[in-house]
């Protein structure tokens, strides 16, 4: 397979999650606002775009964070590099560049998805509207992951498609999981008497994982419990423990296919068996944020060696 449909076919699933993760921070974010007075909404908008690492951007533009500013810029403001629309502008131009390695379903799920959002992106996004706009987003990220599924063969393409959407989708939880964690509880201690439990709720929500939680630990809601499914729970497929633990199984059928191995191998080792090997308390000993600081670098660094290692921009 050639460098550049391998790294169409990476970045079209990176986008995608990234779409997706920005999706469901507006619809937790949405909801929360709904159910706080006009001063707390604002700090309520103001923590999303601060999670969605939009905040400088945003800053620059509006000096306010009313709920209608920060969807619309988040959903489809052209001077946003990283709005929705943006984002899922990215996904089906990679998978143009990428169409002869995908399946049919899957070019068309990315396709009649985009036109879907386009359209109702043309126009500013009504207070009445954003949780069904958010819902299409989210559906578009499930019929073309569906589609992957069910309609790749598990070839290269496949492989390189599944390895950007976990390395996307670690890299998104561990920044939400560092930034909310030190806007909810500043401490370094995890004692959680004075948690906002509706905050950490929204911590869940924003990655689909409130109903999963609440099965697993009976409806109790606190940080050092949270922290440990979104981390280390390998059931849950969007904790940390999840995505390396499928990035190390894609990373090494890629190697298979190649017949040798790469340092994005090596690194891939190295990280999985680090996080296999820790506790909760362990992690909150050495300090979240700094567990967090590593883990993205250290992310960023098996990203970066995918690319080397399979010639992304030969």
């Amino acid at each position: 397979m050639l460098g550049r449909t391998a790294n169409g076919l990476f970045w079209m699933f990176r986008y995608l999650e990234r779409a997706e993760n920005t999706a469901r921070l507006l619809d937790a974010g949405m909801r929360m606002a709904l159910t706080r007075d006009l001063v707390t909404a604002e700090e309520e908008w103001r923590s999303v775009i601060s999670t969605a690492g939009q905040r400088a951007a945003y800053e620059a533009k509006h000096g306010t964070y009313t709920g209608s500013q920060v969807w619309n810029f988040m959903l489809r403001d052209k001077a946003n590099p990283s709005s929705i629309l943006a984002m899922f502008g990215l996904v089906r131009q990679n998978a143009r560049l990428a169409r002869n390695a995908i399946s049919g379903e899957l070019w068309e799920a990315i396709n009649e998805n985009w036109l879907v959002i386009d359209e109702q992106l043309k126009k500013p996004v009504a207070e009445n509207r954003v949780l069904d706009t958010v819902a299409t987003i989210r559906r578009a990220g499930t019929l073309a992951h569906g589609a992957l599924a069910g309609s790749m063969l598990r070839d290269e393409g496949y492989h390189f498609a599944r390895a950007g959407t976990f390395i996307e989708r670690a890299d998104s939880i561990s920044r939400i999981l560092d930034i909310k964690y030190y806007l909810l509880l500043p401490s370094l201690s995890y004692v959680g008497s004075s948690l906002d439990t509706g905050q950490w709720d929204q911590v869940l929500r924003s990655v689909s994982g409130d109903r999963a939680y609440r099965w697993l630990n009976a409806g109790q809601i606190d940080a050092k419990g949270i922290c440990e499914f979104l981390i280390l729970d390998e059931r849950f497929p969007r904790s940390l423990a999840f995505c390396y633990c499928a990035l190390r199984d894609d990373l090494a059928a890629l190697a298979r296919l190649h017949g040798t191995e790469g340092q994005s191998n090596m690194l891939m080792r190295d990280a999985d068996t680090h996080l296999t090997d820790l506790t909760i308390e362990d992690i909150f000993d050495q300090g979240l944020h700094e567990f967090l600081v590593e883990f993205t670098q250290d992310n960023a660094a098996i990203a970066e060696a995918i690319s080397t290692d399979y010639r992304f921009l030969a």
